[in-house]
């Protein structure tokens, strides 16, 4: 079966979700901050699961060999941390104080180029398998719907209109499909079982690295309890897919 068609299809279905920052309209701040954070946990928790539970189990299952796994890994890990060291953005979506039009076009930089690379790291597992594709883009659709929120509200605070947030979010969020297309091209030249360890290096810089001190920083009693839970949560819910 020709997985182009679902490569696309899939990669669209990504580019819609940035859409979903416009329900911030319909929410106070004080209730957007409430079911932010826990989304974040829970995202970061499925991410960290994904990378070990799915992923990388799956590397080793099509013979990839131990060393190459771990070099993958790392080039996926250490791939991302560059990024955020060159856009000097790590995706806390807090605009730093005093900036407004530039933290805006830093996001969907940022954003696209993340978008570029999670296509080309989904487009890979969906050429290696199907069903453990679906997975991938489901892990990192939860990573998305928490970050698509955020970056929705810092380009609107950041002298952006609501339509124009909507519409350049939607474009930053085209490099997703295009990352799986340009890796669908790319499937005859390169291996691209290498390409699964490599995406769960991703998947564990953002979920570790990124998400954590992110739900962690300044909270305690109740409120770190609960992001604890929907952290575990989101590990649980990625372990126990992994028995189906």
């Amino acid at each position: 079966m020709d997985t182009l068609p679902i490569i696309l299809f899939f990669g669209l279905a990504m580019a819609v979700v940035a859409l979903v920052g416009g329900v911030t309209l319909f929410f106070s701040e004080t209730v957007l901050e409430r079911l932010l954070l826990p989304m974040v946990a829970l995202a970061s928790g499925s991410l960290i699961g994904g990378a070990f539970f799915h992923l990388l189990p799956h590397a080793a299952r099509e013979g990839v060999g131990t060393e190459a796994i771990f070099l993958w890994l790392a080039a996926g890990f250490v791939c991302f941390f560059l990024l955020d060291q060159v856009l000097h953005w790590q995706h806390s979506h807090r605009a730093p104080a005093g900036q407004r039009k530039p933290v805006g076009t830093m996001v969907l930089i940022a954003d696209a180029l993340h978008n570029l690379l999670g296509g080309v790291a989904v487009g890979s597992v969906f050429i290696s398998d199907i069903r453990l594709g679906v997975v991938a883009w489901l892990i990192a659709a939860a990573h998305e719907l928490p970050q698509e929120l955020g970056d929705f509200g810092v380009l609107v605070h950041s002298g952006w209109s609501p339509r124009q947030a909507l519409v350049w979010n939607f474009c930053s969020a085209l490099a997703f499909p295009l990352g799986g297309v340009l890796t669908y091209l790319a499937a005859g030249l390169i291996n691209l079982d290498v390409m699964v360890p490599f995406a769960a290096g991703n998947f564990l810089y953002i979920g570790a690295a990124d998400l954590i001190p992110e739900f962690r920083q300044g909270n305690a009693g109740k409120a770190n309890l609960v992001h604890t839970f929907c952290w575990l949560a989101g590990i649980s819910i990625l372990l126990s897919v992994s028995f189906l």
